[in-house]
Order: structure tokens, then sequence, then C-alpha cells
């Protein structure tokens, strides 16, 4: 379906959903839990929200399928890896190596090599090498980049997924449900796991806002404003998550990005710019 023509509020829409987008990883730092309980506290009120939407659109909530289940899984393991990524190292680093899963997606949507793709590849391989400060495999920096393109991958991976799924179903509903699925599979993981222990009051009042407005809000606006803006536009506004979200490190954690890191991460933004354009 073509979308009809964009409008300032479609646009506006769309800027808000990624910076809530990349807001959330902000939650990684305050949130005092491991990377899997705090996805399970988001999926969990993400679902509620999506849920309370869809009733409040009075539409079905639909039935899960197998497809969802899958996507499920994916999602938890992206969730997990991001988080994980933002614990161990930067918001920054988090985010820059999760940037790089438009280019995963030309990857497993087998696109042709072209001028356009080896260029992407070379801009954001320069940006992660310029980004690491050196070859030791145990350092922060170095962690937290593999974790976040493990996010990067398994996002890409949703991504593929997602694009078949939504020519039949409607986004809303295929982000609840994948939602549902991954909070049952996280839900054992966190019970049974060593460290388990109930939140404390302020970190549920975290979760709500990370679930709430990073994840059910989020996701309304983005579906929202894809039925006024063309899918190039949605992808290109979509790769500036790492700018909004350093951004607000900088502002609300005082995480100032060094040289090195702006100038890789400035190489892995326009790579995925790029590679956007050429996905939609």
């Amino acid at each position: 379906m073509t979308p009809r023509p964009a409008s300032g509020a479609a646009r506006a829409s769309l800027h808000v959903a990624v910076a809530l987008f990349g807001f959330a990883a902000l939650f990684g730092k305050w949130i005092a839990l491991p990377a899997t309980a705090i996805v399970l506290g988001r999926t969990v009120i993400g679902a509620a929200t999506l849920a309370i939407g869809i009733g409040w659109r009075r539409q079905p909530l639909g039935r899960p399928t197998r497809a969802n289940a899958i996507n499920g899984t994916i999602l938890a393991l992206h969730w997990v890896a991001f988080f994980a990524a933002v614990k161990v190292s930067s918001v920054a680093i988090a985010l820059l190596g999760y940037a790089s899963f438009p280019l995963f997606v030309l990857q497993l949507e087998r696109h042709r090599l072209d001028r356009l793709q080896t260029a992407t590849a070379v801009l954001a391989t320069v940006g992660l090498v310029v980004i690491v400060p050196g070859i030791a495999l145990s350092g922060e920096v170095v962690r937290g980049l593999f974790l976040g393109l493990v996010s990067a991958f398994t996002f890409a991976l949703l991504a593929v997924r997602n694009r078949r799924l939504v020519e039949r179903t409607s986004p809303a509903r295929i982000a609840l449900w994948q939602n549902v699925f991954a909070a049952l599979y996280l839900a054992p993981v966190v019970a049974l796991g060593p460290a388990f222990a109930p939140p404390a009051a302020l970190d549920v009042a975290l979760l709500l806002v990370l679930g709430v407005a990073c994840t059910g809000l989020a996701h309304t606006l983005f579906i929202a404003s894809m039925q006024r803006v063309s899918a190039h536009t949605a992808s290109v506004v979509a790769a500036l998550e790492p700018v909004y979200g350093i951004a607000l490190a900088a502002l609300l954690l005082g995480e100032i990005p060094d040289a090195r890191t702006l100038i890789g991460g400035s190489l892995i933004v326009t790579a995925a710019v790029l590679a956007s354009r050429r996905i939609a």
C-alpha cells in the first residue's frame, strides 16, 4: 500500500518514536537489574500497552502464530544483547554497534553486491576499527561492540522476517505477540537465574516508563507514521536512533563520547543511512 502524502505531524511522530527507541538504551544504566530481567519487564509492560492500544481502536488482537513464536525468541535475544552491551560498555558503544543492522539486512535479503553496498560495508568496518582502542579482546569497548553487533544481526533477522508478515497482519498485532512470546521465553530464565530477586520500587517505576513510553508508545507512533511517510523516509530516520540516544546519554548520564567514538560513529551512522536508502 502506498503511503498517503506525508504531513508534518507524521514526520514529527516518526522522529519522536525513533528518539524514544534511542532513549530506551539509557534504562540499561538506570535499572539495577540484569539485562534478561530488564527485557522481561519491558516485554510484559510493552505487550500490555500494545494490547490496550489495539483494544482502544476496537481492533481484534488476532491469534499467535508459529512465526510470532520464532520472532519472539529473536526479539528477546536482540534486546538482551543490546542491554548487555549497555551494561558492559556505554550507551554510545551499544547504539553504534546496533546501528550496523541495515548492513545485515542487505546480506540477509541477498541484495546484489554493488558499489553502494561495498561502500557501506567499508564505511561501517572503518568506523568500528576507529572506535576500538586496541586489540585487547577483554576490553569493555570490544565486548560492548560485539554485543551491539549481535543485537544488530538479530534485529536485522527480525526485520526481514517481519517484512513478510506485515503483508498480511497488522504491525501492531505483530509487535504485540512477539513481545508476549519474548516474555514467555524470558520468564523462566529470570525466575530460575542465580541472581533472581524482586525488583526495587524504583526499578519497577523505570520499567513502567521503558515498557509504556519506549516500547508501547514508540511502536504505536512508528507504525502510525508509516501510513503517511515512505519506507525510504522511515528507514533513514530510523538510522538516526544512535544520534538521539547518544545525545540523550550525554545530557542525562554525562556520557560524553570521545573523539574516536564520534569519528567512528559518524562513519557507522553514514553507512547505516546509505544502507537504509538501498533497502527502502
